[in-house]
């Protein structure tokens, strides 16, 4: 190839960008940096209930305050709507006319987990355990055989909420859930990793000791029951209006020798909803309006009253829109929406379902995913050639490290996230993210130069 057809290949082809390439010393250091604050996060973000408290801790340091409906907005004000305790909705309100659209960011702060059942608590065979019910999509034979903790509240008739979280300091014991050993376990293994362990196996083991040290009837069943009322004061049948939950009792924790990779539960999708939150905190110009979202229930279709198919974000915008004597219909027409999901980042020791050229990759920095769904694009929205040349363009301008991806091979899978129930009220809307390895396990992985270049695509798209 001559030296004119070598010049010509490089003006003509697509070229993956390599984040350390393009970043280097300094952008390593910043991106390690911001990393370490993202991990404080997520350690402290557990469910989407302590990612809200989280997130309102962090906006009211940079003067965000509650607003309900009805309350006064103004220019320059900065507000969050607590929706339940589960969902939360960030926005600010610019100088220029808010017909002429707002800057939309959603991420979701839910992960895939084990809900306890109504009626959990039971013992078999001197051991007592909890019933569960996985959320959202979980390989079952992950959540065996590793340390669990318990996260969740437990609501009373009388109104009382009571928070209960067990197996995160280090003083706490740890739950579990049993697995079959291997000398035993021909007739499991020959089964299907779907098939090896069901979700009706998936109980958490919390004990072996009767009541007064003396077997019985429902003795050990008894005395679980007594330490958990002595802690925090509820009775079996509150049970049935609590929300727990056992989640990984892992700490985040840098991955690798280079410390490049950071390792945790739940990068998705916490891992999007920090950078769009850091990123509305860190933009300073005044004259667009900027929303970032944080919904719930994205693993299990965004529905209910805290997911994003609630019309708790028309009845915002439609508030918005009423302050300012604004057309809402004008309003969301000339919005424009990052929806904020993770990617599969290719991973070679599994490369089969991956196709190479439409796949993300680690250290590629943020993946633009133009549309998302199932086989023949089945449940997406499909961004439109316009806007993401758009979107590119704000990217390219402003040193983003960037990458497109699609969830695997057309037939292989698939995915979805909130960007068509947001693109449904006629709001240009587009995905990107984290490129994620072991997506859904108990432990995700996650390079920190594509946080940091995810972080600094919102950035780029507020301003």
């Amino acid at each position: 190839m001559g030296e004119e057809n070598k010049e010509l290949k490089e003006a003509l082809f697509y070229k993956r960008k390599n984040a350390f390439e393009e970043c280097g010393d300094a952008g390593c250091d910043a991106a390690s940096a911001y990393a370490e604050d993202y991990k404080k996060f997520l350690d402290a973000s557990k469910t989407e209930r302590e990612a809200v408290i989280a997130a309102i801790a962090l906006a009211e340091k940079q003067g965000f305050r509650s607003y309900d409906f009805g309350d006064k907005l103004e220019v320059g004000g900065k507000y969050y709507f607590n929706n339940r305790g589960k969902s939360i909705y960030f926005f600010r309100i610019g100088t220029e006319p808010v017909e002429n659209g707002v800057f939309i960011s959603a991420a979701h702060i839910d992960s895939p987990r084990l809900d306890l059942k109504q009626n959990p608590l039971y013992e078999d065979s001197g051991m007592g355990f909890f019933k569960t019910h996985y959320y959202g999509g979980v390989k079952k034979y992950q959540w065996t055989a590793i340390p669990l903790a318990l996260h969740g509240v437990v609501t009373k008739t009388d109104g009382t909420k009571v928070s209960v979280v067990i197996g995160e300091d280090e003083s706490d014991p740890v739950l579990y859930i049993n697995d079959l050993l291997p000398h035993l376990a021909r007739e499991q293994m020959s089964k299907t990793l779907a098939q090896g362990i069901t979700g009706e196996q998936l109980n958490i083991l919390l004990g072996t000791k009767p009541i007064d040290n003396k077997s019985g009837d429902s003795a050990i069943k008894l005395n679980l029951m007594k330490l958990l009322n002595e802690k925090y004061g509820f009775t079996e049948e509150d049970f049935q209006s609590a929300e727990l939950c056992g989640v990984p009792a892992y700490k985040a924790r840098d991955i690798g020798l280079d410390r490049s990779l950071i390792g945790a539960y739940g990068h998705d999708d916490r891992v999007c909803a920090y950078a769009a939150l850091t990123a509305l905190f860190h933009t300073t110009d005044e004259k667009k309006t900027v929303v970032t979202i944080l919904a719930d229930k994205e693993e299990i279709g965004s529905e209910g009253t805290s997911g994003m198919q609630t019309m708790l974000f028309l009845d915002l915008l439609d508030e918005i829109a009423s302050a300012f004597g604004a057309n809402i219909h004008k309003l969301r027409r000339n919005s424009k929406c990052l929806s904020a999901d993770v990617n599969a980042a290719f991973d070679p020791n599994f490369a089969e379902p991956y196709e190479r050229s439409n796949s993300s990759y680690l250290n590629g920095g943020v993946c633009l995913t133009k549309y998302t769904g199932s086989g023949g694009k089945s449940g997406t929205n499909d961004a439109s050639s316009e806007y993401v040349a758009y979107v590119r363009n704000i990217f390219d301008q402003n040193g983003v490290v960037w990458q497109s991806g699609e969830l695997g091979k057309v037939d292989a899978g698939g995915g979805g996230t909130v960007a068509k129930y947001i693109a449904k009220y006629n709001i240009e809307t587009v995905d990107l993210g984290v490129p994620v390895i072991s997506m859904h396990a108990p432990y995700e992985v996650i390079s920190k130069l594509d946080l940091y270049m995810t972080y600094k695509a919102f950035h780029s798209f507020n301003k």
